[in-house]
């Protein structure tokens, strides 16, 4: 087991992960109302992009020469963080950031659904019981055939199939491919998309310094989010680590009532906490697997 305070500094560096990945949707969100939506992913791009290579030539681990197989797998992981970036950003521009955000809380779910499906991870029945249940709460955050439903609600659950295909694709690259090289090429990528939807619109909206403020301000979340989440992962215990990346729930709520007036509904806040609990359970479970299985090699 890793010391107490690596697993701490672990933790926090997660939960700063995770607010900062939420201060970038709320910042995409603010921008919605001055910024077309191809123009606004274009620009956010451009400047994630510029960053990472920054950070990357002053860190290190950009790297291009890779094996063909790993550069076809970056290019469906691209491919995929295009899906998730239109649909989540477009249900973002649209709905409530806390139910868009609860419903995102499903990722862990459906990767480990889509392990079980698609690469032929062993799921026991109390995990399949778990992702039901799980997916049943996202259902009341959505409610569908009620007046609260949307389109956007939707989007928001499409952009969960996009990560967990992006997540699993990312499963099965080669250890030494860097995550940087991986990072840059998704960026760049939904840079690229948002331009050229950008072209096809025609015209250019001119920014207000406040839009422009706020783009900048994605951009350095989005990259803070990225490398505090790396750096969490790679100190303490994962299993203990990962399930704090349930704390963008809380800064979603936050913010959204502090910079949108927005108040979830009560059933909202209850499919939110099943989609948590049942995603702690998973995370649980598959820690007290993962120890199992080291034993019986051991």
């Amino acid at each position: 087991m890793a010391p107490f305070s690596d697993t701490l500094r672990g933790a926090a560096l997660m939960m700063a992960g995770m607010a900062a990945f939420t201060f970038n949707d709320a910042c995409m969100k603010a921008v919605s109302d001055s910024v077309p939506f191809f123009q606004a992913v274009f620009l956010r791009g451009c400047l994630t992009v510029a960053l990472l290579l920054v950070l990357s030539r002053a860190m290190g681990g950009l790297r291009l020469r890779l094996p063909a197989r790993d550069w076809r797998l970056i290019g469906f992981r691209t491919l995929a963080e295009i899906g998730a970036a239109y649909f989540f950003i477009t249900a973002l521009f649209h709905a409530p950031l806390a139910n868009v955000t609860a419903i995102i809380q499903a990722i862990p779910l459906a990767v480990t659904m889509g392990g079980a499906l698609f690469l032929g991870e062993r799921v026991g029945w109390q995990r399949w019981l778990a992702i039901l249940i799980g997916f049943a709460g996202v259902l009341l955050i959505v409610r569908p055939g009620t007046e609260g439903f949307t389109i956007h609600s939707v989007h928001a659950l499409i952009s969960v199939g996009f990560v967990a295909a992006r997540d699993l694709v990312t499963r099965q690259l080669s250890r030494g491919v860097p995550s940087m090289s991986v990072a840059v090429s998704a960026a760049a990528g939904v840079a690229l998309f948002g331009g050229i939807g950008a072209a096809a619109q025609g015209g250019w909206t001119p920014l207000p310094t406040v839009a422009l403020a706020q783009l900048a301000g994605a951009s350095v979340f989005i990259v803070g989010g990225y490398l505090f989440s790396v750096m969490a992962m790679r100190v303490g215990e994962v299993a203990v680590i990962a399930p704090f990346r349930y704390t963008a729930l809380l800064w979603a709520l936050a913010l959204g009532i502090l910079l949108f007036d927005e108040r979830p509904s009560a059933l909202t806040l209850a499919g939110a906490g099943i989609v948590v609990a049942t995603g702690l359970f998973t995370f649980y479970r598959e820690r007290r697997l993962a120890r199992r299985g080291a034993v019986q090699r051991g």
